[in-house]
């Protein structure tokens, strides 16, 4: 295997989680749905409020790289959910199915050979894939954390 396969196959693998910090998927489930919305006694967010954020980061990173259509967010209104849980389950399915399927959208274009990861990005001059693949990387593993003490102050996660 070349270097170049190498180095994506880890990028994606720190994409995924569960190498210096626990996976999504290892927990996202074990969560009563319940309780998403539920602010822990100090925490100013509920779990649903800060996986919206991880969810909508990682999409508009998605775009910012890929899109030839790209319009800058607002910061930080458009990042975070304007309440601290979903309308309904169905929401909150759709919220996680579409986390994942960026996800997949980005490993795949990290795969891809024809995407150097040393260039600029659709939508920077500045701004290179790699760079936007560790951004998503670490925005992820900062607030996978917190997420976990949700669930742990919930009762939920004893791990």
């Amino acid at each position: 295997m070349n270097v170049d396969v190498t180095q994506r196959n880890q990028l994606v693998k720190h994409l995924e989680g569960g190498l210096a910090y626990a996976s999504i998927d290892s927990f996202l489930d074990g969560i009563p749905f319940e309780k998403i919305g539920v602010r822990p006694s100090g925490l100013p967010y509920s779990f649903y409020e800060i996986f919206f954020h991880i969810a909508f980061a990682q999409k508009d990173i998605l775009e910012y790289s890929i899109s030839g259509d790209y319009n800058t967010r607002n910061w930080p209104d458009d990042y975070w959910p304007g309440r601290p849980a979903p309308a309904n389950e169905e929401d909150w399915e759709d919220l996680k199915a579409e986390y994942f399927e960026d996800r997949r959208l980005f490993k795949e274009y990290i795969l891809d050979s024809n995407n150097d990861l040393n260039k600029p990005v659709q939508n920077s001059n500045e701004h290179s894939l790699l760079r936007e693949i560790i951004l998503v990387v670490e925005h992820t593993a900062y607030h996978t954390g917190q997420l976990l003490i949700i669930e742990r102050l919930l009762s939920v996660y004893d791990n």
